[in-house]
């Protein structure tokens, strides 16, 4: 027996399923900023009419009211982060991940070669900004899936490179 040899079973071994481990990567700051914004001038406005009109019509101590959806933004606030920090996609030699949830967490695996739409589309909101989501067709509807606010040029990047790899995937088919 050799002192001094590296096990070769093992060394191969962990380098392979590090090789196979999928590079996730998460979506950018904007997103959680557009969903924060849009849940602060929705409650904003729930939170003033809650006040405001029972207030006016059945007395001042109605005017509690308005802590209800203040409280409501504060939990939102916390799960906005929470969700956004969930939502990840990892490209691997094969297919397209995406995982997303907090309590109920969902992994989408889309082959390259089952695509057949990949679009780009950003809402006002979402150009505003700066943000674009990538949509995903498959011919089975349950695969459909969607990367929401990424940056324009990374959708745009990603939407070439899957609908490149699809073509090349699809046409052994």
């Amino acid at each position: 027996m050799e002192t001094g040899s590296p096990d070769d079973t093992g060394t191969a071994g962990a380098t392979e399923a590090a090789r196979e481990e999928p590079v996730w990567t998460g979506l950018p700051p904007g997103l959680l900023r557009m969903r924060r914004l849009l849940l602060v001038v929705w409650l904003g406005l729930l939170t003033v009419a809650a006040g405001l009109l029972p207030g006016l019509f059945l007395g001042p101590a109605w005017a509690f009211l308005a802590l209800l959806p203040s409280a409501l933004a504060v939990w939102g606030w916390v799960m906005l982060e929470r969700n956004w920090r969930s939502w990840r996609y990892a490209e691997r030699a094969d297919d397209l991940l995406i995982s997303r949830g907090v309590l109920w967490r969902e992994e989408t695996v889309v082959p390259y070669g089952r695509m057949q739409l990949v679009e780009v589309t950003s809402g006002p909101v979402e150009r505003h900004f700066g943000l674009a989501s990538v949509q995903l067709h498959t011919a089975a509807a349950a695969t459909d899936a969607t990367i929401p606010g990424l940056d324009p040029a990374e959708a745009e990047r990603l939407r070439d490179r899957l609908t490149e790899l699809g073509e090349a995937r699809s046409a052994g088919l």
